[in-house]
């Protein structure tokens, strides 16, 4: 066993892991500064005694009559502030993130007028309309530009669940870039030497924050961004697109990895390194997503996946018992990294209270190293 600084425990095959957590809190896409300004602590309790049920069923329902263009549905959308501020507190998405990379917004039709035909002639392609551009400086030699199209908050629509439906896909790749990419990102970027050369795969990348550094800062061999859901591919593909300058000689591609289905024979054994975070919350495709490591992972001692992913309940503790039934093992690490884990201490301490929400059960990633052999 190879043991880490506040390291609660270094698992293998033989060891257990006991953890709670809840649902995951995504990262602010559209937010015009990376440092919002600091919010007052909020209580966790609702306000005049609502219960925390009926507060989500006015989220469920706030979100459902947004979508409509009747009288009626303006009507039932309530402005009340107090109401709102109820609800955000139990909500479990939240405007906040561990601000780990200076980023700002830009106009979509700016980033049209640059980018030329670019953005145009992908059957999966944006529609400007609904998304934002947000332009990242990573913390890196050079400090290179990392350019990203997100959907808009709350834009999620009928169709997108129409299709997840159709595919067995989920749609939380839609929905924002969750704190756990960002922080994956980070860990990246300040593990580089690792990645050099080598042929990498994210798996569920959403919008492909992490890929997207990884490609730009590492010097990567190549750099596959994978996602089961064609719709975020669909994004993936145009952010690949208009940041092609930055990544060098580092060859990368967009890719429909959909964890139940066969892979590719080119693909089996054959990344040095796999990458993922927030891929552990559903627990049916807990057996596929250890299956595809496996399959997927190449069969050497430098080999490894590293995984970013919160507690959530019993979610992560399940998945690593499904990565011990396929006899591989995995080390679980809680400090891996000393700026995110000031912050997070910082956050739980109330000492920094711009994430007025914060839980640790869902909202910190750990990290979890997957390879074929023992740790030593």
């Amino acid at each position: 066993m190879h043991i880490r600084p506040r390291l609660n425990r270094c698992f293998s095959r033989k060891n257990k892991l006991n953890q709670t957590s809840r649902a995951p809190c995504p990262v602010p896409m559209g937010s015009s500064s990376p440092s919002p300004s600091p919010e007052p602590p909020q209580s966790s309790a609702p306000a005049d005694g609502a219960s925390n049920a009926s507060l989500r069923w006015h989220i469920l329902r706030r979100a459902l009559l947004s979508r409509s263009a009747s009288p009626r549905a303006s009507e039932g959308t309530s402005n009340d502030p107090q109401e709102k501020g109820d609800t955000n507190k139990i909500s479990r998405k939240t405007s906040r993130s561990f601000n780990l990379f200076e980023c700002h917004t830009v106009p979509i039709s700016q980033l049209n007028k640059s980018q030329g035909d670019s953005l145009n002639g992908n059957e999966n392609g944006v529609e400007c309309q609904r998304d934002v551009y947000v332009c990242y400086k990573l913390p890196c030699g050079g400090s290179p530009e990392l350019n990203v199209i997100y959907r808009r908050d709350d834009s999620l629509e009928l169709n997108d669940i129409e299709a997840s439906n159709r595919f067995n896909i989920d749609t939380t790749g839609l929905v924002c870039c969750w704190p756990s990419e960002e922080v994956l990102a980070f860990y990246c970027i300040n593990h580089s030497d690792m990645f050099r050369s080598k042929r990498v795969l994210e798996l569920g990348a959403g919008y492909g924050l992490a890929g997207l550094v990884i490609a730009a800062s590492v010097n990567a061999g190549e750099v596959v961004i994978s996602d089961g859901n064609p719709q975020v591919v669909g994004y993936i593909q145009q952010n690949i697109s208009i940041n092609a300058e930055t990544f060098g000689q580092t060859k990368v591609k967009p890719m429909t990895l959909h964890w139940d289905q066969e892979h590719a024979s080119d693909m089996l054994n054959s990344f040095d390194i796999i990458v993922a975070s927030d891929c552990t919350f559903f627990k049916q495709f807990h057996q596929s997503l250890a299956r595809t490591v496996k399959s997927l992972l190449k069969h050497s001692e430098t080999s490894q996946a590293i995984f970013l992913s919160p507690k959530r309940g019993d979610s992560l503790n399940k998945f690593l018992d499904i990565i011990k039934e396929y006899d591989l093992c995995y080390e679980l690490i809680e400090n891996y990294d000393p700026t995110v884990w000031n912050l997070h201490k910082s956050y739980l301490a109330g000492d920094d209270t711009s994430w007025p929400n914060y839980n640790e059960e869902h909202c910190y990633p750990l990290l979890v190293r997957i390879t074929f052999g023992d740790f030593v």
